[in-house]
């Protein structure tokens, strides 16, 4: 139940940060796919650094998220310009 948790919120945050940031978005279907795969990473790599529970499960997930996505979008917008 965890791994689902964690890939709703990585969903949830890569669309989102899509959304917020124009500049890194990859588009509906690649902001979801990147969201979800970061929040299943980050949800097996950063259990450890936030509290115990299933908001765990939540906030390593949406981390993950964010951050996989944003990395994804600048690396594609790096190598569209060159």
């Amino acid at each position: 139940m965890e791994y689902i948790i964690q890939i709703i919120a990585g969903l949830v945050t890569g669309n989102a940060t899509g959304a917020a940031a124009k500049g890194v978005t990859l588009g509906t279907v690649g902001n979801s796919i990147a969201g979800a795969v970061g929040g299943l990473g980050g949800g097996l790599l950063l259990p450890n650094m936030v509290a115990n529970g299933s908001l765990d499960s939540i906030l390593s997930g949406g981390i993950g998220g964010i951050v996989l996505t944003a990395v994804a979008g600048v690396v594609k917008n790096m190598m569209s310009k060159s």
